[in-house]
């Protein structure tokens, strides 16, 4: 049976290369309605009205954000998400080896190789890639948008090094397990890569039920700069500076509220319990992949 298909578009770069991406996207899909998100959370609701319409293929046309506020809307519901990569660095996307062109990317939609994989949640809110607690959630808190499209990754680099300077936060994770670990700054991946090709969970698979976490004892510029140097050759570093561990479920907490990011996005605060669901999200990926069921 063949899908009925609808696209979530996020005009994220507005002005004149919105109005480029979505004649692009017209002139590739054809007939295929095309829904534009206009404010954050407005991808959510759109989806949810495309599955009420009886859409059961859902494209999120933008970056890792829209992918979220996609799979956000899914519900539990029985349907499949497709992905055509329009954001700066498209993290997710890179994972599942989509390319960025719009006409590959949609020439593999319509082949319709689907492959199940795990569903990490925090608190009761899905994510599908990564999070942050610590440093790069308290970075998108103090950087402005408009600075970010127009700087891209530079413009966190500013905010990095300022917030280096302030005191460093403390952070307790709890493993399902029993184990705790103490740090100041914690990563978590559905997958390999963070930020862009940088290879910060080695070990990780979206499809093994298991999430894993890079626990910094503390940060400093010289040890990102060692952890980025290393994890684009696919090592981190192994040294008491960073904790690595692998877990169904754990909570994080601390004495005071610290941010916490969701696919680059701004969630909310500590406490924060992660989770992970194997095999509940159904994604297109190119047919090199191997299905899983």
């Amino acid at each position: 049976m063949q899908n009925k298909i609808c696209i979530i578009f996020n005009p994220a770069a507005r002005g004149e290369k919105a109005k480029y991406l979505l004649t692009k996207l017209h002139s590739v899909v054809g007939e295929v309605p095309i829904k534009i998100s206009q404010y954050p959370g407005d991808a959510e609701a759109k989806t949810e009205w495309a599955i009420e319409q009886g859409y059961d293929l859902i494209v999120a046309a933008g970056g890792d954000g829209t992918i979220n506020e996609v799979v956000n809307g899914f519900n539990g519901r029985e349907v499949t998400l497709g992905i055509i990569p329009l954001g700066t660095i498209n993290v997710f996307a890179m994972e599942l080896g989509l390319p960025r062109s719009i006409e590959k990317t949609w020439a593999i939609i319509l082949e319709g190789n689907v492959k199940t994989i795990d569903l990490p949640k925090a608190n009761d809110h899905p994510f599908v890639q990564l999070a942050g607690v610590g440093l790069d959630a308290k970075v998108l808190q103090v950087t402005h948008k408009d600075i970010r499209k127009n700087f891209g990754p530079l413009s966190y680099v500013f905010s990095v090094t300022k917030l280096l300077k302030e005191p460093q936060p403390l952070i307790e994770v709890k493993l399902k397990e029993g184990k705790r670990f103490f740090g100041s700054f914690l990563l978590v991946g559905n997958g390999k890569y963070y930020g862009g090709p940088f290879s910060v969970f080695p070990k990780a698979r979206h499809d093994d039920g298991i999430l894993d976490g890079c626990l910094f004892s503390r940060v400093s510029s010289t040890i990102l700069l060692k952890c980025l140097f290393k994890s684009f050759f696919n090592k981190m570093p192994t040294d008491c500076e960073v904790t690595h561990f692998q877990s169904k479920q754990f909570q994080v907490s601390s004495p005071e509220e610290i941010p916490v990011e969701l696919d680059g996005d701004f969630y909310g605060y500590t406490p924060v319990s992660f989770s992970c669901e194997q095999h509940k999200l159904k994604v297109i990926v190119p047919p090199t992949e191997k299905t899983t069921c």
